[in-house]
């Protein structure tokens, strides 16, 4: 993975993570400009698969002020995920079980400088798992702490 563009804190605390996939994404040139940016957003993003073809659904990627509204993409539109058939039909089989979905988690530049999405198949957490998700978190951060105050 190279340069890292957004991730999606959320999908960590609502989802246990099941596996994960690597995706190209199909964008427009406004797109890329906006993701260079850094005006993106995955929190609400979700993914379907549509006739054997997995779409990418509700992340937000703003329009940059230089660009022309003749240009300009459509903030929340699906935008197309590039993936092999074998993972689209592990995927499609995955969700097809009870509970799991599919989340986007980054976005990121690789080595060659193109764009591209970690998904990963995932299974809602219950409201007592994310609680103690939270407990962790603090006992962690207040040991760290007490450490670095000694």
């Amino acid at each position: 993975m190279g340069e890292n563009i957004a991730t999606n804190k959320k999908a960590f605390f609502d989802y246990h993570i099941e596996e994960k996939f690597e995706a190209g994404l199909v964008l427009h040139g406004s797109e890329v400009k906006a993701l260079r940016a850094g005006r993106v957003n995955l929190k609400e993003g979700f993914i379907k698969i549509v006739r054997g073809e997995a779409f990418l659904f509700n992340v937000h990627i703003g329009i940059l002020s230089t660009t022309h509204h003749f240009y300009a993409h459509e903030e929340r539109a699906s935008r197309k995920l590039l993936l092999h058939k074998k993972q689209i039909d592990k995927m499609f089989k995955a969700v097809e079980k009870e509970g799991f979905t599919l989340v986007p988690l980054s976005i990121y530049l690789n080595d060659r400088n193109i764009f591209k999405m970690q998904i990963a198949i995932a299974k809602g957490k219950k409201l007592y798992d994310k609680r103690d998700d939270l407990k962790e978190k603090s006992l962690k951060r207040d040991m760290e702490r007490a450490l670095k105050g000694e």
